[in-house]
């Protein structure tokens, strides 16, 4: 039976008993109100919180965040509040207290009878008055949804249980000590030392007289004697609280009339949580954990769990500093688009006006009765709100996240440019179009149906019927050259004629069949053919787990947050681990890696190598959207896989720039920064290697040939003696050390009949990018239908 059911059961007893003693009532017969008075009492008793709760209540222990490397990230408050002890609170602050609210505090026992009967009398006379003791409040505060917030004798009742059982278990220091730091102040500041540095900017124990009387008057009624808004009530109240200090013994009386005619003097701060290390990370992380603590009975705000994490607090401040200045760059070149630091001066003026329409002014300026004319002119002519409006919507936001494709924990998580000043988390939250990071998907469907490398497309124009009478025309940033095209320099040039023709002969179902098997799990994908480029938004988080399962030898890795929860003794309550997912062949996963690692090596994003000189095995694509709207780069090292996206907001708004609107010079700058800074710290091993054999680019195989040549024009060897060859004898290929940056290829005789090895790559015609040019284009295709 729950509590409401209790109380209509026996209200409904209580009623019929009435009815039947009514008629039989005489003197003596009084007496059994108040057994039942007291038996009802006893049977509320279970009803209250109990003596563990309370405990729990006042020893406020949040879930302390933990890095994967030892460090604090965060702790969960659940509101924002600092518990001082009684000793660094005023003495000023206890007196003011008492003496207003509870002036028989160190007399009673949780209830002050004589205070409740007079409180009762004034009421039935039309005077309501309170009669609630400083214990009783602290009952209400802590425990709302137990005790009950309507005016009825029941919640009275419970409200006087609970005072009792806390006067029981606590010192009176204790009690004050508690409602002190719990009590509401506005502005989500609860205690005394919030309410001081939010209204006075000082501690709790430098308030002085005044101070404390003010914030005790708010007490009475915290919006109605607010300071800040409602200064002339506030001193007034002030000044009541005063009066009764003197009155009760606290303050001199001399003192009273020159200290009413103080002002208030407020000096008010909103006071804001400090963001922390890896502010996106934790707010995703509270959400998950409320769902655990939830499932297994604990409280995140009160049991004192310790969780630790995946993140490594290192490689989080080297991904916050790399996207900050990247970020800045780029926030640069968006001013100088946008007509200056905040303007809109070169917008499109139905753009301008379209920003306006979506603004809460706007509707406030159309609910007063203006057109949309006026309302557009008279908030396009206000020169404050239009640098307001075009700030925020001309703010480059950019993302980045790096997971450990071994076992999927999260090693670095940064949703946004600032968090305080966007928390909106664009790892997670945001989805946006891919572009041609998405093509993996169709090139890792058709190496595992039997495509090869090698294998080859003319690159011609494309055309591909889609529902209705519709045509699909993807296109390159060159004309069609009519040649044949390898797999290899389709992806390594990202060749969107190419990609279309490939996502033909596997079919839309395969690959996103595909990428949801390889981590695309959340985000609706349109089976049509223009998916090839990435046109169904998804998650930055979804792009980079799909790529750490490229990376982990096709097995998908759920993306973890979290290792293990200890309680606050340490004891390990729960453990946390990633199962392998089979999403891909290793056959066909390892083929993609190889020739993904061209995509690095001589395709669109060689300024990897040739700007931040990472020499370590790695491979990646970049991707850019239509218009330049995002910008992707996922790089992938066998032991971190990272990825960032950069743009705007509003999808509408762009870097206005061919050259930096491309992920390979908006994104891939910070994936760059921060590889090049985690190899140097070697918190990633630069040795490390993917299990697979690397095709050395083009520039390593002419470095190997002019060393072969030089090697054979000036260095004399003795001739060798003839031998005859034997089947024995086979083909040797010398692949390159661990620690050498640089690739040597030579080749042994073959043996008689032996077939003829295949060359490690083609070189394509010259239409292609040179092997030194870092400025190929991933450039979306048109995405015109007809």
């Amino acid at each position: 039976m729950t509590a409401s059911d209790f109380k209509a059961w026996a209200k409904a007893v209580l009623a019929r008993l009435a009815v039947r003693l009514r008629p039989h009532l005489r003197p003596r017969t009084l007496l059994l109100l108040p057994a039942l008075f007291v038996l009802y009492v006893l049977v509320l008793i279970p009803f209250t919180p109990g003596i563990r709760d309370i405990r729990r209540a006042k020893v406020d222990r949040p879930a302390q965040i933990y890095s994967a490397d030892g460090k604090l990230l965060a702790e969960f408050k659940p509101t924002h509040r600092e518990w001082v002890s009684l000793k660094e609170i005023s003495p000023q602050v206890v007196d003011a207290l008492i003496a207003t609210e509870d002036r028989r505090f160190y007399q009673h026992h949780g209830i002050d009878f004589k205070r409740t009967a007079s409180a009762a009398l004034h009421t039935l006379k039309g005077d309501k008055q309170g009669g609630s003791t400083l214990t009783q409040q602290l009952a209400r505060n802590l425990y709302p949804e137990e005790i009950g917030r309507s005016q009825t004798v029941t919640r009275k009742l419970k409200e006087a249980i609970t005072a009792f059982k806390i006067e029981a278990l606590y010192s009176k220091d204790e009690i004050l000590e508690t409602y002190l730091n719990t009590v509401p102040f506005l502005y989500n500041a609860y205690g005394i030392e919030m309410a001081a540095r939010t209204y006075f900017d000082k501690s709790a124990g430098q308030l002085d007289v005044l101070q404390s009387a003010t914030l005790i008057g708010m007490l009475k009624g915290n919006s109605y004697y607010n300071p800040v808004i409602n200064p002339e009530r506030a001193l007034d109240r002030r000044n009541i609280v005063l009066g009764q200090m003197v009155k009760f013994g606290h303050l001199p009386a001399a003192k009273l009339d020159a200290l009413e005619k103080r002002p208030l003097r407020i000096d008010f701060e909103r006071q804001t949580e400090e963001p922390g290390r890896a502010p996106h990370f934790a707010q995703q992380l509270r959400k998950w954990l409320i769902g655990w603590a939830d499932d297994n009975d604990y409280n995140i705000y009160s049991d004192g769990l310790i969780v630790r994490t995946t993140i490594d607090s290192r490689l989080q401040t080297m991904a916050t500093n790399s996207l900050a200045w990247q970020g800045n760059q780029l926030q640069s070149i968006a001013n100088a688009a946008w007509g200056g630091r905040g303007g809109c001066a070169n917008a499109d003026a139905n753009l301008a006006h379209a920003f306006i329409r979506e603004t809460g002014d706007y509707r406030a300026a159309r609910d007063g009765g203006m057109n949309d004319a006026d309302a557009i002119k008279k908030l396009g002519a206000d020169r404050a709100f239009m640098q307001t409006l075009c700030e925020n919507k001309t703010r480059v936001q950019a993302a980045f996240v790096a997971l450990d494709p071994r076992n999927g924990q999260i090693k670095a998580w940064v949703g946004s440019r600032d968090f305080t000043q966007d928390p909106f988390d664009h790892v997670a939250q945001a989805r946006r179009q891919p572009g041609s990071t998405f093509k993996p998907f169709v090139y890792g469907a058709a190496f595992e149906h039997g495509a090869k490398p090698t294998d080859t497309f003319i690159d011609q124009a494309v055309e591909i019927p889609v529902k209705g009478a519709e045509t699909w025309r993807p296109t390159d940033d060159s004309p069609p050259s009519g040649r044949p095209v390898s797999l290899r320099d389709g992806i390594a040039y990202s060749k969107n004629r190419i990609t279309a023709q490939l996502m033909e002969s596997v079919g839309p179902g395969r690959v996103a069949r595909l990428a949801r098997d390889m981590g695309v799990r959340e985000s609706h994908l349109d089976v049509v053919p223009s998916l090839a480029l990435g046109t169904s938004p998804v998650t930055l988080k979804e792009m980079v787990s799909s790529y750490g399962t490229i990376a982990n030898d096709g097995s998908y890795m759920e993306p973890l947050l979290v290792t293990r929860i200890e309680n606050k003794e340490g004891e390990v309550l729960a453990q946390f681990e990633s199962a392998p997912e089979r999403a891909l062949s290793v056959d066909a996963t390892r083929t993609l890696v190889d020739v993904m690692r061209d995509v690095i090596n001589r395709g669109t994003g060689t300024a990897i190598r040739t700007r931040f000189n990472i020499r370590a095995d790695v491979a990646g694509k970049t991707g850019t959207t239509q218009d330049n709207a995002d910008g992707w780069f996922i790089l992938m090292h066998p032991q971190l896989v990272a990825g960032a996206w950069v743009g705007f907001n509003d999808s509408r708004v762009t870097l206005r720039s061919d050259y930096w609107g491309q992920g390979a010079h908006s994104a891939l700058p910070i994936i760059g920064d921060f590889m090049q800074r985690s190899l140097r710290s070697r918190l990633i091993d630069a040795n490390a290697r993917f299990d697979t054999q690397e095709t050395p680019s083009l520039w390593h195989t002419m470095v190997t040939r002019v060393r072969t040549w030089f090697a054979q024009t000036f260095t004399k060897e003795p001739k060798p003696t003839a031998t005859k060859q034997t089947s024995a004898q086979k083909p040797v290929r010398v692949k390159r050390a661990p620690a050498e940056p640089v690739a040597e290829v030579t080749e042994a005789p073959e043996a008689p009949g032996a077939q003829p090895q295949p060359p490690l790559f083609t070189t394509m015609p010259p239409i292609l990018p040179s092997p030194a040019d870092d400025t190929a284009s991933d450039a979306p295709a048109s995405q015109t239908q007809q």
